[in-house]
Formats: C-alpha cells, structure tokens, sequence
C-alpha cells in the first residue's frame, strides 16, 4: 500500500507530500494520522530543522474525500473530532512548518494550511472555505485562524459566500505571503525552508514560534515579559546563541547545534531580587 503521506529529507528540510493525486489528496482520517505522525517525529529528528507540507499532482488538498462526507450525511454519525488529534497540532511542533499550496485549497485543506506558519502558493492555486455551502459551521477553529490571517471582515466574506480566491488575491489579502508561478513554487518553498536551516537558529526559531502564537492571546506586556523570561531562563546560556554571535564576528556562515527537544516550552518566571 502506497503511503498517504510522502517523505523526503534533504538540506535539514523534511518535505512531506499529501499523496492520493488520483483522489487530488481529498482528506481522510487515515491520510491525517499519518500527517500528524510524520509531524510529530519530526519535530524529534534532530537532522530536521524545517518542515514543508505540498500535495502531489495538481491539488493541495480540496478538502474531506466526498466518500467521506456521503457516508457522514447518509448515517448522521460524527466523525468524533474531539477524540482525533487536534487540526491545530502543527503549531505546537516546535519547528517552522510552510505550506507550498499548488492547487485547490478548501474547506479542511485551507484549514491545513492556516495551521502553517509561512504560506506559499501558485498563482492558480483555489481557496474556498466551503462550510456554509455544505451547511455546516467553520470547523477546527477556522474562525480564529482565518480572522487572524485577515481580518474579522474578509473572514466573514470568505465564509459565508464561499467564494474562490485565487494565488494572487490570496496574496493581497493576506491569506498566503507569496503567490508565484506554478513552476516555482516547490523550488521557492524548498529554497526559503533550506536557508532557514541553514542560517537560523533552531533554538530561536522553536522559540520564536511558541512566542507569536502564544501573543495571539496575550497583551503587549506579556508578550514582552515572556521574551524576557525565555531569554534569562535558558537562551542565554544556549550554544546557539554563543555560535550566533561568534559567526556574526568571523563574517562566516552559523553552523547552529540541531533542535533540542529539551528546549523548554514554558521558561521559568522572572528571578525576583
């Protein structure tokens, strides 16, 4: 049986391929727990700094198999969300994730996506939310992450008219950063992943990660003590930083020490005098 899920490793950048382009990646649960599990072992291999996330053939994904969703509707059973991994476990995996989205893009594929931290698209890609046109609410916390990427006003006209975006308006609207032509989109997601390996800190970037998210519900206050705390509580004294710094003198090129998983995820408080 073919993996749903390719894997390639090369440069400290995994790049993992939804993989049923007879299907244009349709989503099933199958396909999502061996997402999720090639996610979690990468945030523990320490030869991998950077994960990209692209689907094969001509589509990203177009969201759940219409199999899938048939049987849902004949039955009325739930598919028990609440029991699955959360969609949002990308952004806990302490390694930047980019999404090179070559094709149609919807419902819980757009979901996929907003669960990357950098977003790559071809100009042809599709996106469409799709939700109110199946009759159902805005899954897996899409009404956060949506309205965050763009606004509580585009949000909305996305999800209730259900309209098809296009690369380049992705673009302007800010739901992706970067839309390019078909043919250079692997190579611009797998260049922008590679020197990120190569010349950022893993230590920071998990870091970094955890801060941005984490300020998404915080207030500028907080945000600014928790830098603090992760910088007194343990960069400080990390190899990575001594390296950042060394490097920047001798005019070369970092060579940073692989992701530690040991990195705390939760700095200790402010050393109080």
């Amino acid at each position: 049986m073919n993996s749903l899920v390719t894997k390639e490793i090369s440069d400290g950048v995994a790049l993992l391929t939804l993989n049923r382009p007879e299907r244009h990646n349709a989503w099933t649960f199958e396909m999502e727990a061996e997402l999720f599990g090639l996610l979690h072992d990468a945030e523990n291999d320490p030869e991998i700094r950077v994960v990209v996330i692209t689907g094969a053939g001509k589509s990203f994904c177009p969201g759940l198999d219409a199999q899938a969703l048939a049987e849902i509707s004949a039955s009325g059973r739930s598919t028990q969300p609440h029991l699955r991994t959360p969609m949002t476990y990308p952004t806990t995996i302490a390694k930047p994730i980019i999404a090179a989205i070559n094709g149609a893009c919807a419902g819980i594929g757009l979901i996929l996506a907003l669960q990357c931290d950098i977003r790559f698209a071809s100009t042809r890609a599709k996106f469409t939310t799709s939700f109110a046109q199946r009759g159902i609410m805005a899954e897996h916390g899409i009404a956060w992450s949506l309205s965050r990427a763009v606004g509580p006003a585009v949000a909305f006209d996305l999800l209730y008219s259900a309209r098809v975006v296009l690369g380049d308006e992705a673009a302007q609207l800010g739901l992706i950063n970067r839309a390019v032509e078909p043919d250079e989109l692997l190579t611009t997601a797998m260049d922008y992943a590679r020197g990120l390996a190569a010349n950022s800190s893993p230590a920071a970037m998990g870091t970094i990660k955890r801060q941005v998210y984490e300020a998404l519900e915080s207030t500028h206050e907080e945000a600014r003590v928790l830098a603090l705390r992760h910088w007194l509580g343990h960069l400080r004294f990390h190899s990575d930083f001594k390296e950042g710094i060394s490097s920047f003198m001798e005019k070369r090129p970092p060579a940073f020490a692989p992701w530690d998983p040991a990195t705390p995820a939760v700095p200790p408080p402010l050393p109080q005098d």
